[in-house]
């Protein structure tokens, strides 16, 4: 699939290179439908979106904020891990990459909870310069409510420019979008193509496309349960898939009919095995974005899983949780891609510089080994850096 959209999407992106802000609103007019006239998103819209949100929706974001800030804080890593060896001190300290350009989807839905599960780690993170690229409804404008998240998260910059145009756009900069080091953010199949394509001159978190969930259920899983799990994320996306795998064919028999009653041609499929075990072992080779376990013994059954993006345990645990406000981040990794990336957190927009300081002693007590190794590689001159030290 990917191979096809690739060729579609190269030119998009070598002629925002190559053109620049003309290319990004010509390109915004003929895939988008929409004629803009202006890139950037100015103080006086954003004033004017919280005069169209309602009150209690600011103070939603703020709580979703609270708990997503709390979580990635308590997880991020240590910045700088400082130890001393007695006769030498070795470390590793993590540095933010200095700008980061988040890519917000919009179109089909507005997504503000995006803006918080990309913006706050990155903040957390350090990163001096926070950028984002959105999509522009039919009149040219940016959802309001996607427009106050930004600005509750201290986004630096917007552009209400969406689809692989904006991830070039953020890739290579243009007159008015500000080149960066690293793309953050979900998107549909060609602005995964886009991210895939710049990654050689741009760092980017991962492939993150159309949204996707695996369930693994037992016999006392209720059909209701599974079926919501399921629908709600079909839901986002025509090319969105759900897979049911479950001990049980009453079951997959029970949520097939319910959810072909809703969506007749939805990406489902379910799958009956003769064993949890069996369950987790489809689901480690599907490496789903979500994966939900509805069992008795869901504690069990996630301590075989190996492969997926973010996992919720138990009937009271919706994917919508971690969507939306229990703390975890759902920006994650798709199409089989968990089995090597993870989702989003705080170490996306890090990096780390090793370094040590080293006594003569300590020198003493390895130079043997370093002088012997560097001649066993032909490198003289790395062997009396040592030896020279030494005398």
């Amino acid at each position: 699939m990917y191979d096809e959209i690739l060729e579609k999407v190269r030119p998009i992106i070598e002629r925002v290179r190559n053109e620049g802000d003309k290319a990004l609103l010509e390109l915004t007019e003929k895939l988008d439908g929409v004629k803009i006239n202006d890139i950037r998103v100015h103080p006086e819209e954003i004033d004017q979106a919280y005069e169209n949100v309602e009150e209690d929706l600011v103070d939603t974001l703020e709580t979703a904020k609270e708990s997503i800030e709390r979580f990635h804080y308590i997880t991020m890593p240590e910045l700088d891990m400082k130890i001393d060896f007695g006769d030498c001190i070795m470390g590793k300290r993590y540095i933010p990459v200095d700008s980061a350009g988040l890519y917000i989807p919009g179109g089909r839905a507005s997504y503000p909870s995006t803006v918080l599960m990309s913006a706050i780690p990155a903040n957390l993170a350090g990163v001096e310069n926070l950028v984002a690229c959105t999509p522009p409804d039919r009149t040219g404008k940016v959802n309001p409510l996607t427009l106050v998240a930004m600005d509750i998260c201290g986004v630096d910059e917007i552009y209400r420019v969406g689809g692989a145009q904006a991830i070039a756009a953020m890739a290579y900069g243009t007159e008015t979008v500000r080149k960066v080091d690293k793309i953050v953010g979900p998107g549909n199949v060609y602005v995964t193509a886009a991210k895939l394509l710049v990654q050689r001159d741009v760092a980017i978190d991962m492939p993150a496309g159309p949204s996707e969930v695996l369930v693994i259920a037992d016999e006392n899983a209720e059909t209701q349960m599974v079926f919501l799990e399921c629908i709600s994320q079909l839901e986002h996306d025509p090319m969105a898939r759900a897979i049911l795998v479950t001990t049980s064919p009453k079951l997959a028999e029970e949520v097939e009919e319910k959810i072909r009653s809703v969506m007749p041609n939805s990406n489902f499929r379910s799958i009956v095995v003769d064993s949890l075990v069996k369950a987790v072992e489809v689901s480690n080779g599907v490496a789903p974005e979500h994966l939900v376990i509805i069992a008795e013994n869901h504690w069990q059954v996630f301590e075989k899983v190996k492969h997926a993006g973010s996992v919720f345990l138990g009937k009271f645990s919706p994917v919508s949780a971690g969507d939306y406000a229990s703390g975890t981040n759902h920006i994650l990794p798709t199409g089989g891609y968990a089995r090597m990336y993870s989702g989003v957190g705080v170490e996306t927009f890090l990096k780390s510089v090793t370094y040590q300081e080293l006594t003569r002693e300590a020198l003493e007590r390895l130079g043997k080994a370093i002088i012997s190794l560097a001649r066993a590689e032909g490198l003289e001159w790395h062997a009396k850096s040592v030896e020279e030290r030494l005398k």
